[in-house]
């Protein structure tokens, strides 16, 4: 198999707080990899971590052959790695395009992708002239997710996408990042287990900060006692309670 990404026994602080303590994770190329657990596990952070926004104090981080563990979060980034924040983080005052245009690691990258984008989200080609602010919340996340895509990134951080849809919008969204890991590596966060299920063909549970289970999603599918266990739900609907 083809690693793009691997998280080695990575120890992370925030102030005097141990957030993460020898997490590790692999993510092969070309796939959806999900980090699952409850609130507080240290998704989001193991996610800020292998983008250096919240650099780890010990252990390796490995993309793409490379050790990027103590390197800024802006040359990570340069490197390939686009990353979508939980709570969208679109500039809310500037339209669609111009939104779009300020992803642009290179002159011209918006034109090269612009069909891709648009394919995925033919909602935002529509939107294309409306400010951010003008947008419903499951447009902003589309949105969100296409500036990531603006840039050639081997690799995207996905932060909770679902968070906040309903269930046709979450249908929606699924039917995207399915076809944007066709050209692009995914590693997600996702609260909604059933999406999550139906999307990744690997997983990682977070506990407490520390790695605790591991394996292929689709014997996870089956394991409800370790479902119950880590996630606290068994057979929750998409869209349903979060």
């Amino acid at each position: 198999m083809d690693a793009i990404l691997q998280v080695e026994n990575i120890h992370t602080f925030i102030g005097q707080f141990h957030i993460l303590q020898d997490v590790s994770l692999t993510v092969e190329r070309g796939s959806i990899t999900v980090l699952l657990g409850r609130n507080g596990a240290g998704k989001t952070t193991t996610l800020k971590s292998i983008l250096g926004l919240t650099p780890p104090s010990e252990g390796r981080v490995i993309f793409d052959g490379q050790d990027i563990r103590g390197r800024r979060a802006f040359e990570i980034a340069a490197m390939g790695i686009g990353y979508v924040p939980e709570h969208r983080a679109i500039f809310r005052d500037l339209t669609v395009a111009e939104n779009l245009k300020i992803a642009e690691r290179r002159r011209g990258d918006l034109d090269r992708k612009a069909d891709f984008i648009f394919g995925l989200f033919p909602d935002l080609k529509r939107l294309y002239r409306l400010p951010g602010n003008h947008l419903s919340g499951g447009q902003q996340q589309m949105l969100a997710i296409a500036r990531a895509l603006v840039p050639d990134n081997k690799l995207l951080l996905i932060d909770e996408p679902s968070n906040g849809l309903a269930p046709v919008l979450i249908e929606q969204m699924m039917e995207a990042i399915r076809g944007l890991s066709a050209t692009t590596t995914v590693l997600l966060v996702e609260q909604n287990f059933i999406m999550a299920s139906q999307l990744a063909q690997a997983y990682y549970i977070l506990d407490d900060g520390k790695t605790v289970h591991s394996g292929a999603m689709a014997d996870l599918v089956k394991d409800k006692a370790l479902i119950h266990r880590y996630l606290g739900a068994v057979g929750e609907s998409v869209g349903g309670e979060r």
